[in-house]
């Protein structure tokens, strides 16, 4: 008797293949074989007369789908048939989730077997997982089937019905999707509240103080017993003090005479507190925490990580990464629990197994979290992975290790101090037992925000105690608007409105990019013009499918259909044809939309200047005398970068063309002073079919177009400079402008290339070699409570090969031995007394020898 078995994808045809029975064929669909068309010639000819052939979807039958084979997939659907013929059983092994499903009874209409058949679904490619679910197929879940068909049609009929009613009212081309238009919203509404915002100044003091030769900070808080401003006392609206708060507003000059008042006065210690506080660990991974915490940590795409997770769960290393839960087996438990014994031992060890609670909104399916596949974890090392699919085990690993281990024991330390009528505190913190910080720290959402691992050791301090103070700074700051979202603050987002589900944050992310809806720039979403006149369109006249309560009521009816709880023909009637349906809005309101309404931009701040979206992307028409002026923004150029300078820079190169600098000294082309998606920047030549790419520099930050004179502009377009070889190395050192402003390199090609910034008074026109020397001389800044303000635990030598120290220190991961850059965790058995600089060295160079085997050249010797 012969079986075949048909999955997703090769790869995990691969896998499974290596624990079925040798009588068992297993093919691959390659994902759904038919789907509604995706253009009018998939329409086969005898619908294409009818209304509803468009759509896909016959919304006069019971919302019949028109499903097609679409030509891609036609040789598959033959070679799967031909393999059906010779087969005695037929096994449908598609994910486990709605989409499998789906999966699963689109290959029952398509291939009609007349061969028994079964369902057979599982979480993870092993062995054990595999015979299991061989031995408990089922048939095919026609809820789960429902709710997928549901899903796919409600998309299909907002975003075919919407669509070309943004196409005839702003622009052809745009689009509108049921969860896409409801994110794009979400970036715009955070981009509307930054242009809105008004930014504060306000001033405050730092000192550094010292006790018996250890150094620390205290700021300033209080001044004549009231508390003094923070950002957090501002009003975004105004840039001034909030309504109702009583507090002390410091400009700089009444900073700077508190500072020379309280220069010199003596210093007391007032009150100290130490709070204790417990961190527990985190629960382990969803498909949402997975995707926000690869992006925080490996700067991945939402993307990015689920085809990375797709191929670890294909190839075996971990379980399904489609989830919504948090719940782990037994099994895995136990595995976990075994792994943190052996490695960190029993004291690191909870003492009890601990089991979490999925709390996200609308969570669905059986499934377990993500965590490594088998009764027993692999380790990232004894994997073999390298590149980016070991650092996404490594990151699932650590999760799902430390989920099992026992709370972190913190205490927070503060301290305040009196100087005259000033109250100043400083804070520290101690790390009294790191639990599962041994394992594992989550990321942050916020760039600034100390990571939990990081001890703020005080000096040993006592009431009455009078440290003496070293220095005092003036330190001025400015609110800040609300942060941009990430991939990852987005996603978090998403799913806490319990908009969307998980599995598909990362097609709607990458579709909002990919369809110009938003940019991606220094890890963050910026929503374009585009973006604006879509969600303004959408709230004016649409405004349910834009609000995440709306459409999150709607994955609940999904969720309510797949439970067999709702009956998803009505649903979808009451939807699109309903009194207050789709279709009727659509019908209603179609006749009153202006479209030189809809294709304008509002945007605050912008005098007499109006954005509009054309044909060929958004422009700006301004009024001049009894004319209207229009100039086309960049491609690149976003709200967030409009300002009315900006707009008088574009209209004044529309009206005047470029400002001409003059010809170059020595080639005698012309050098012009531009502006574009990045700022201003000068210009060699002209752009031609020859020239397709003339020379451009960008202005250092702070330097006005207007103060840039010919000599100017034939510096920066001579970047970068040579300034000479390095003494020590005989490598070309260099002074350019890069991304983040103007900067010095030292570059010895395979060596590696050393950077330092250029801050003023230096200027990367006119630094000299001597000077960049000092830069690159100076040791590059280190995170806040890293070892170089730490003092070892014990030096053991000089490395035999540079003669740099290594040393031995304590981290809040435990004991570790550093050289330069380079740090090794102690082996177990090892202390500080027993380490010796041989066995230091040689654990520097397995780890050493490790990081480079996670690069390039790893990877092609695997290949």
């Amino acid at each position: 008797m012969s079986t075949l078995v048909i999955v997703e994808s090769p790869t995990k045809a691969r896998t499974i293949r290596n624990y079925l029975p040798s009588d068992y064929q297993v093919e691959a669909s390659m994902g759904h074989v038919r789907d509604l068309p995706s253009s009018a010639s998939e329409i086969p000819q005898k619908y294409r007369g009818e209304d509803w052939s468009q759509l896909g979807v016959n919304v006069k039958d019971n919302f019949e789908p028109l499903y097609v084979v679409p030509k891609t997939k036609k040789k598959v659907v033959k070679e799967l048939k031909e393999a059906l013929k010779a087969a005695d059983e037929l096994i449908l092994a598609t994910d486990e989730d709605r989409e499998g499903e789906s999966i699963s009874w689109h290959l029952t209409q398509v291939l009609k077997p007349k061969v028994p058949m079964k369902r057979m679904v599982f979480h993870e490619i092993t062995q054990g997982a595999i015979r299991a679910a061989l031995n408990n197929c089922r048939e095919i879940n026609q809820n789960l089937v429902h709710a997928q068909e549901t899903r796919r049609i409600l998309d299909r009929l907002v975003g075919y019905t919407l669509s070309p009613l943004l196409w005839k009212k702003i622009a052809y081309g745009l689009s509108a999707g049921r969860v896409q238009s409801v994110a794009v919203r979400l970036l715009v509404q955070r981009e509307r509240e930054r242009r809105a915002f008004k930014a504060g100044g306000y001033w405050d003091l730092k000192a550094l103080l010292a006790k018996e030769k250890s150094d620390f900070e205290a700021k300033l808080m209080t001044l004549g017993g009231k508390k003094l401003a923070t950002g957090n006392d501002f009003d975004p609206a105004t840039g001034k003090i909030a309504q109702g708060r009583d507090v002390v507003l410091l400009n700089e000059a009444e900073a700077t005479q508190l500072k020379e008042r309280l220069d010199g006065k003596p210093w007391t210690v007032s009150n100290i507190e130490e709070r204790p506080t417990t961190r527990r660990p985190y629960p382990p991974f969803t498909t949402s925490t997975l995707q926000q915490e690869a992006n925080r940590k490996l700067g991945l795409s939402a993307r990015d990580t689920m085809r990375t997770a797709q191929k670890l769960y294909e190839e075996g290393y971990i379980t399904y990464m489609r989830t919504d839960s948090v719940h782990l087996s037994d099994q895995a438990i136990a595995a976990a629990r075994s792994c943190v014994e052996e490695r960190y031992g029993k004291e690191y060890l909870s003492k009890k197994p601990k089991q979490y609670t999925t709390k996200s909104k609308g969570a669905q399916e059986a499934h377990e979290a993500i965590r490594p596949a088998g009764s027993t974890f692999r380790t990232p090392k004894e994997t073999g992975l390298s590149d980016r699919e070991y650092k996404v085990y490594d990151l699932i690993w650590k999760r799902t290790v430390a989920c099992q281990m026992a709370d972190a024991k913190l205490t927070q330390i503060s301290v305040s101090l009196d100087v005259e009528d000033a109250g100043f505190r400083a804070n520290g913190k101690r790390i009294d037992f790191a639990g599962f910080f041994r394992a594992y720290v989550e990321g942050s959402d916020d760039p600034d925000a100390a990571l939990e691992n990081q001890e703020v050791i005080l000096p040993d301090l006592k009431v009455g105690d009078k440290p003496d103070c070293k220095d005092i700074e003036v330190v001025g700051h400015e609110t800040q608007p609300p942060s941009r979202y990430t991939e990852a603050s987005l996603v978090k987002t998403l799913e806490s409105e319990g908009v969307g589900r998980p599995s598909t944050y990362a097609s709607i992310i990458g579709t909002i990019v990919d369809r110009g809806y938003a940019q991606m720039r220094n890890k963050t979403l910026i929503p374009t013009f585009t973006a604006f006149a879509v969600s303004s369109f959408l709230e004016a006249y649409f405004p349910d499918l834009v609000d995440t309560k709306f459409t999150s009521r709607m994955e609940q009816t999904l969720d309510e259909i797949a439970t067999g709880e709702v009956d998803w023909l009505p649903y979808l009637e009451d939807f699109y044809r309903g009194e207050d349906g789709l279709e009727t809005q659509v019908e209603n309101r179609a006749s009153q939309i202006d479209p030189s309404t809809a294709k304008a931009v509002k945007l605050e701040n912008l005098d007499n200047a109006h954005v509009k979206i054309g044909r060929f992307g958004p422009y700006i028409e301004v009024e001049a005398e009894e004319d209207v002026v229009r100039a086309s923004i960049p491609p690149d150029l976003t709200p967030s970068d409009l300002t009315p300078e900006q707009v008088e820079i574009l209209i004044k190169q529309k009206v005047e063309g470029p400002d001409k600098l003059g010809l170059h000294s020595e080639t005698g082309e012309p050098i012009y002073l531009l502006t574009g998606n990045y700022g201003p920047y000068v210009q060699l030549g002209d752009k031609t079919d020859d020239n397709p790419k003339p020379k451009r520099t960008s202005l250092p930050k702070g330097m006005k177009m207007e103060n840039v004179t010919q000599e100017i502009a034939e510096g920066l377009l001579a970047l970068p400079r040579h300034l000479g070889d390095h003494p020590a190395t005989g490598a070309k050192v260099k002074a350019h402008i890069g991304r983040f402003g103007p900067y010095v390199v030292h570059d010895q090609g395979k060596e590696g290339k050393d950077y330092r910034s250029i801050k003023a008074p230096d200027d990367v026109l006119t630094i000299d070699l001597d000077r960049a020397l000092e830069l690159l001389a100076q040791p590059k800044k280190g995170k806040k409570g890293g070892s170089k303000s730490k003092k070892p635990l014990r030096e053991l030598g000089e490395h035999p090969e540079d003669k740099d120290p290594v040393n031995i220190y304590e981290g809040p991961y435990g004991t570790y031995v550093k050289h330069k850059r380079t740090n090794a965790g102690l082996p177990e058995g090892e202390t500080v007394e027993s380490m010796t600089l041989e066995k230091a060295v040689q654990l520097l160079a397995e780890k050493k020898a490790k990081g480079k085997g996670k690069g390039k050249g790893s990877r092609r010797k695997k290949k």
